[in-house]
This record gives C-alpha cells, structure tokens and sequence, in this order.
C-alpha cells in the first residue's frame, strides 16, 4: 500500500484552493507542503500563515517538510498550526531526538528528512524517535528535477534497516517521481509518494492522481 502526496510547491498558488480539492478528489490523502528558508536551501517558499489557511479548508493530511536551519526553533510550532506530520533534515539539526519529541508533544508525526548524498547511517540513531523517515531523490530546494537513479539503491537499503530494526517507520521520498519510475520506487519500499510536476503540471491534477496510484499498483 502506498499513499500519493502531492506537493503545492508546484500548485498554481492564485488557485490554490481549487487545486487541493482537486488532487482530495483524485485520491489524495496527503499534501505535501514545503517550507524553503533560502539558507539552508537556495530558495524561499512559504510558511505558517500560509499552513494555517490551508488546515482551514481542507481535511488533508499536511505533511510539512522544514528545509531550513535549526528546525528545532520552529518544528513544534508546525505541528501547532495544524500540520499532521513535520520532517526535519538530520543535516540541519545536531538535538534531532528532542526535535522529533518535540513534534510529537504537539500532536504531530515527527519525521527525519535525508539529503540524496547522506549517508544512511547518520540518521540510524534517530530511527526510534521517528515516526516515517523522508528521503529526498533529489538535492532539496527547487521542484521539476530529475530523479537521481542511485538513491533507489538507497531506498532498498533503508527498507531493509528498518525491517531488520522491527521500527513502525514508514518511507516518504521526494523528487523527480512520475509516472514512468513510479513503480519501481514503490517495489523498492516507498510508502508515501511526493510528486509536484508529475500532478500539477498537466492541468489536470485530478487524473495525474489518479494515473499515479494506478501506475505505482501495477505489481504491488
């Protein structure tokens, strides 16, 4: 089983209202909403008053994605605005158990965010804290990339840590995911799809779900 999460950072934001009931009719359950600092990525997105106004109209998950530094600051007060789930970067936090503690005393899922180029054994000690693990399949910062192949290496690894550890800690990833790699990323052990040109960039963010969770069954 696997869950389709489309980011808004591709949305039409003049629209944003009318695209977000419209990936909720496709079939998502998840919405993915990234917040950018312009430090610890090169990039600026949006925040908590934009959060607050999305809880108000939708009934979806929130699965909010902190690419900034010192997360701790602010991970809690996510969670507070109404986000379900908030993933930090290990990269960017040296306290990630108090971190993870913190969202989860807020009413949140707590998740650890990981870079495609770091090591999976950096996050190995955080594990038991977390409640899903987001691995990112392209370098953080700006959408419409590529996938990068060798992290699908690392996807199967990090199923296999998991499982091995017995840990109810599912795997989000995120970047360069559509229909043509889907599946493959799914078999490998992904939970919770991100994808943000694959649905809003046709137009027709309704079908793109749709056509996702059907291109990701296949051999499921």
């Amino acid at each position: 089983m696997f869950e389709i999460a489309p980011s808004i950072l591709s949305a039409d934001f003049s629209r944003l209202g009318d695209e977000i009931r419209s990936v909720r009719a496709g079939g998502a359950g998840v919405l993915h909403f990234d917040v950018m600092d312009g430090r610890f990525v090169p990039n600026i997105t949006i925040g908590l008053p934009v959060l607050r106004s999305i809880r108000k109209v939708t009934d979806m998950t929130i699965d909010t994605h902190l690419m900034i530094v010192e997360p701790g600051r602010y991970a809690a007060e996510f969670a507070e605005a109404g986000a379900n789930m908030v993933s930090v970067h290990v990269e960017a936090d040296p306290h990630l158990n108090r971190t993870l503690s913190s969202i989860r005393d807020a009413g949140a899922k707590a998740g650890v965010a990981v870079n495609p180029a770091t090591p999976l054994v950096d996050l190995e000690e955080a594990l038991p804290f977390a409640d899903f693990v987001l691995l990112m399949s392209v370098n953080p910062g700006f959408g419409g990339q590529k996938f990068i192949p060798t992290v699908l290496n690392k996807l199967r690894r990090l199923r296999r840590m998991i499982d091995d550890a017995r840990l109810p800690v599912k795997i989000e990833i995120d970047g360069g995911i559509d229909a043509e790699n889907i599946n493959e990323i799914v078999e490998a052990g992904a939970e919770i799809i991100v994808a943000g040109s694959a649905v809003f960039g046709g137009g027709k963010p309704e079908e793109a779900v749709r056509d996702l969770m059907t291109k990701g069954s296949v051999f499921v």
